[in-house]
C-alpha cells in the first residue's frame, strides 16, 4: 500500500528517566518486546524493529508530572494484530493494563510503566492508518 505521506525526519530514539532502571529494563523487555543493546549501572538502550528506548535511572525521588512541559507519553506502533496481542497480555499479567478501545481501523491498548508513565501501543500504526484528528485525550489534564 502506497503511503501520501511526506518523507523527512521521524523517531527514532526516545530517552526516558526512570526510577529503577532494573525493573524498568524488565517490563519494557516483556511489553514492547526490546533487547538490551547495551547498558551501564545508570542506564540502558533497548532496540527493536528499528525502535530505540534509552532508559536513565533517576532514583525512587524521581517524579514525571503529566500536564507539564515536555514529552508525555510515546504510542509505539505493533507489528501486527499477533504481536498487539501479546503486548496486551504482556500489561496484563503485570497488573499494568488500564484500557483498549478502537477508533475506526486502529486497535490501541493503554498502560502504565512501573513509575506510572502512560504506555501506549496501536495497530496499525500512522505508516499505515495516518491519524488526520487531534485525539481528544490531549485535553484531558
Amino acid at each position: 500500500m502506497g503511503s501520501t505521506m511526506a518523507h523527512g525526519a521521524r523517531l527514532g530514539t526516545a530517552i526516558m528517566f526512570v526510577q529503577d532502571l532494573a525493573r524498568s529494563v524488565s517490563f519494557y523487555r516483556e511489553v514492547l518486546a526490546l533487547e538490551v543493546a547495551d547498558r551501564s549501572p545508570t542506564a540502558a538502550l533497548l532496540e527493536g524493529d528499528g525502535s530505540q528506548l534509552i532508559l536513565r535511572s533517576m532514583g525512587s525521588g524521581a517524579v514525571h508530572a503529566l500536564g507539564g512541559v515536555g514529552v508525555q507519553y510515546v504510542i509505539w506502533t505493533a507489528a501486527d494484530e499477533a504481536d498487539l496481542d501479546r503486548c496486551e497480555r504482556a500489561l496484563k499479567d503485570l497488573s499494568a493494563y488500564r484500557d483498549s478501545r478502537v477508533s475506526g481501523q486502529v486497535r490501541l491498548i493503554e498502560g502504565r510503566d512501573p513509575d506510572d508513565i502512560v504506555v501506549m501501543v496501536l495497530y496499525p500504526g500512522p505508516d499505515r492508518v495516518p491519524m488526520h484528528e487531534l485525539p481528544v485525550r490531549i485535553y484531558g489534564w
